[in-house]
């Protein structure tokens, strides 16, 4: 009996860590968007009228160019590649009003920071002899979720097979419109800057009000083995945010003018072992990304659309009333697909490129009051 509470605990405990790591693995900007909130581990221990505080830490540093799935080895060994180093913290409190329900609040506060040789000088030679590097930053809260979730069988007689639904509202708290100093040099050579919106990948917020779906589960095998799940789509149907990425152009291109509002979604299919003690071990894989076109809305505006599958190893440990985990899952393939405006290009010539990272760092720890 204790095993299969020590089990069913940690799949949910890993479960909702992911509902806190689906964030941006470079250029392509898939954000944190779902909550920190309990799962149906926590109901087999817990009591009603519960509170759950949960803060999450992400770490990624991103570099490697992809235009498709082929990736462009040439832009590290040239040095013109551009790097996202980020961090994150998700401040999360949820409130169960009854073993089967969880409502969840959760504040992200980031801290990005974006150096290229493009958006400043160049990359060529010819306009950037001496490749001068050159950083842009955001730092401060994200944009707020509020979610729900509800499992479709009662959790507290065990069964082996459970599945959650639940969905809630994203808010536009963060800074949709972050601007930071950008060099540029005149035809004698000299330095000077221009301060515009830094670049979408390391925006604090979408400036969208956005709205998801998601469900989670699990399927127990032995008392010490289980198969976990877990998918996740936002919708944004808002157009774009208003934010001009080029505020110093005459003109304003009626495609790509503006920052996207876009859509994301993400899936994860894990299983995990307990070790006893408090102790288990997770092997699993993930998928994310930002879609080229939205299920609601239109697409136009600016976006780097793209995927990333990940094999996940993990590792949790319980007790009590406190748990923790930590993972790192590592990039197998990378896609950074047509955007809506590629697409356009009756040549179909037409395709951006995007940064990935090779692996993303989260922590997580949680305790019930």
């Amino acid at each position: 009996m204790k095993n299969i509470f020590t089990l069913l605990f940690t799949v949910c405990l890993l479960i909702t860590q992911f509902t806190n790591d689906i964030f941006a693995q470079g250029c392509v900007a898939i954000r944190g968007m779902s909550h920190a909130g309990a799962t149906s581990a926590d109901f087999f221990k817990q009591q009603n009228g519960k509170f759950q505080v949960n803060a999450g830490y992400r770490f990624f540093r991103s570099y490697k160019h992809f235009r498709g799935d082929h990736e462009e080895k040439e832009r590290v060994e040239q040095g013109t590649e551009v790097i996202n180093v980020a961090h994150a913290l998700d401040l999360g409190l949820t409130y169960q009003p009854n073993m089967r329900w969880s409502i969840s609040v959760t504040l992200p506060v980031q801290h990005n920071d974006r150096s290229s040789l493009y958006e400043h000088y160049g990359n060529a030679i010819t306009a950037n002899p001496e490749q001068k590097r050159f950083h842009t930053s955001s730092k401060g809260i994200g944009d707020l979720r509020i979610s729900t979730s509800y499992w479709l069988r009662d959790p507290m007689k065990m069964p082996k097979f459970n599945v959650a639904i639940g969905g809630g509202i994203k808010l536009p708290t963060g800074d949709k419109a972050v601007e930071g100093e950008f060099h540029k040099l005149d035809k004698e050579g000299n330095d000077y800057t221009i301060v515009k919106p830094v670049d979408q990948s390391i925006q604090l917020g979408d400036g969208a009000v956005g709205f998801f779906l998601e469900t989670q589960g699990y399927l127990s095998f032995t008392p010490r083995t289980a198969l976990y799940f877990n998918g996740f789509y936002l919708s944004n149907p808002k157009e774009h945010n208003g934010v001009n990425r080029n505020p110093q152009s005459a003109t304003i291109d009626p495609i790509v003018g503006y920052f996207a509002a876009v859509d994301q979604f993400a899936a994860r299919l894990g299983v995990s072992q307990s070790l006893g003690g408090g102790f288990s071990v997770l092997l699993g894989g993930r998928a994310e990304g930002v879609p080229s076109s939205d299920l609601i809305g239109s697409s136009k505006g600016y976006r780097r659309p793209g995927y990333v599958i990940s094999g996940e190893p993990g590792v949790a440990y319980i007790k009590n009333k406190f748990s923790a985990s930590l993972s790192v899952p590592i990039a197998l393939y990378r896609n950074r697909t047509k955007s809506y405006a590629d697409k356009q290009d009756v040549t179909g010539k037409s395709h951006g490129d995007a940064a990935f990272a090779d692996y993303l760092i989260s922590f997580s720890v949680s305790r019930w009051f």
